[in-house]
C-alpha cells in the first residue's frame, strides 16, 4: 500500500492584512479554508465582487467558490476587513461538503452542525468575534479530524452499470478505482478504511450515490475488492479527504505541494509543483506581473527567457525529460527566485 501523506495547507501571510489585535482578512482566512482542502479553483470568465478582481491575489479562489455556493455575500466581498468566527464556520462547513444541502447551509445551521461536530462551543456574539490566523487553522484541523473519524456505510456497484455514463460525463469501469459520493466534488480522492480489517484504498470520485438509506458511498468492484470480499456486501468504513486528483503525485499516491511564492507580494495562483508527471503542463499564473527569465532542464540545458507574465494571463510549460527542472523566476522590478521540479513517469 502506497503511503499517503495528508497536509494543511497555510499561507505566508503579509502582515499589513492584519488588524492591530492580530485578525485575519477575510481574504487571507478563506483561502486557508479552501487551501486545506487541496481543490482545485477554475478562474470565472467575470468577476461577481466589485471589490475582488481578477488582478487580485485569491480572485480565482474566492470567485469560483461563491460560484460553488460555499460563499455566498452580494455584490461586496470585503477582502481586507477582518473575519467573524460566524462565516468561517459558514466556509468550513460548506467547503467539507458535510450536507447534501450545503447550498442551504445558512447562518442558523451553525448551532446544529456544532452540535455534531464539537469543534467549538457556539456562542450568540460568533457574528461579531474576529479570530486569528491561528484560529482558522485549528479549526479545520479540529473540523477534518472530526470527519476522519466518522464511520459510513459502504457498498459497491458492478455489472449492471458497468459501460453506463456517470454523473460526471465518464464512463464506469467496474475495474476502475473509483466511487459514487452525493456531495463530494469530482476528481476529489478519498482514502477509505474498513475499520474491521484496516484494509485501505485510495478512490476517485467520478460517479454521484449511492441511493439507498444510511449508505454513504458506492464503491466500484476493483476498488471494494482491494478491503473486503465481495461477499460481504457493505462494510463500515472511514473516509480521509486527500484533495483533487489533480493535487496527488499519482507516481507515490502523495499530496502535491506547490511553491507559491516569489516575493510577499507577488504570489502564483497554484505554482511550481516540487514534483510533476513528463507530458503533463504545468501552467503558471500569479497575481501581479512576474518574469519567466529561464528554465534549465535535467541535462543541463539552459533556456533563457524573458516572458513577462500579466495577470490575466497564464505561461505554459510541459517536461519532456525526467529529472530535476529549475525554474528563475522573478519580478518586473528585479527580483529573482529559483524553484525546481522534479518530473518522473510513473509508467517505470
Amino acid at each position: 500500500m502506497h503511503r499517503i501523506i495528508l497536509f494543511i495547507v497555510t499561507l505566508a501571510i503579509p502582515a499589513s492584512v492584519f488588524a492591530e489585535e492580530g485578525y485575519i482578512s477575510r481574504r487571507e482566512g478563506f483561502l486557508i479554508i479552501w487551501n486545506s482542502i487541496q481543490r482545485s479553483a477554475f478562474e470565472p470568465r467575470e468577476p461577481i465582487f466589485r471589490d475582488v478582481q481578477k488582478a487580485d491575489f485569491g480572485y480565482t479562489e474566492i470567485t469560483y467558490a461563491t460560484t460553488r455556493g460555499i460563499i455566498d455575500e452580494a455584490k461586496k466581498f470585503d477582502p481586507d476587513s477582518p473575519l467573524n468566527m460566524e462565516d468561517a464556520l459558514l466556509w468550513l462547513f460548506r467547503s467539507r461538503n458535510v450536507r447534501e444541502d450545503l447550498f442551504f447551509m445558512g447562518r442558523d445551521n451553525i448551532a446544529g452542525m456544532l452540535a455534531e461536530f464539537q469543534i467549538i462551543e457556539f456562542k450568540e456574539s460568533f457574528s461579531t468575534t474576529h479570530i486569528t490566523q491561528s484560529d482558522v487553522i485549528k479549526l479545520a484541523r479540529k473540523l477534518d479530524s472530526k470527519l476522519m473519524e466518522q464511520v459510513h456505510l459502504v457498498s459497491y456497484y458492478a455489472d449492471d452499470f458497468h459501460g453506463n455514463g456517470t454523473a460526471f460525463g465518464e464512463t464506469f469501469d467496474m475495474h476502475e478505482i473509483t466511487a459514487a459520493h452525493r456531495t463530494l466534488p469530482h476528481n476529489t480522492l478519498v482514502k477509505v478504511t474498513n475499520v474491521d480489517n484496516r484494509k485501505s484504498v485510495t478512490v476517485r470520485i467520478n460517479d454521484r450515490g449511492p441511493y439507498v438509506d444510511g449508505r454513504n458511498m458506492d464503491l466500484s468492484l476493483a476498488a471494494f475488492r482491494e478491503i473486503a470480499p465481495l461477499g460481504q456486501g457493505v462494510v463500515s468504513a472511514t473516509f480521509q479527504r486527500l484533495g483533487d486528483n489533480s493535487y496527488v503525485d499519482k507516481c507515490v499516491q502523495e499530496t502535491r505541494r506547490f511553491q507559491k511564492r516569489i516575493t510577499k507580494q507577488v504570489r502564483f495562483h497554484r505554482g511550481v509543483p516540487h514534483t510533476w508527471t513528463i507530458g503533463k503542463q504545468v501552467s503558471l499564473g500569479a497575481n501581479k506581473y512576474f518574469v519567466v527569465r529561464g528554465i534549465k532542464y535535467p541535462d543541463g540545458y539552459f533556456v533563457r527567457m524573458q516572458d513577462f507574465v500579466g495577470p490575466k494571463e497564464r505561461f505554459h510549460f510541459t517536461p519532456s525529460k525526467i529529472g530535476e527542472y529549475k525554474f528563475f523566476v522573478g519580478t518586473k522590478e528585479g527580483r529573482i527566485r529559483e524553484m525546481r521540479m522534479i518530473v518522473g513517469d510513473c509508467r517505470n
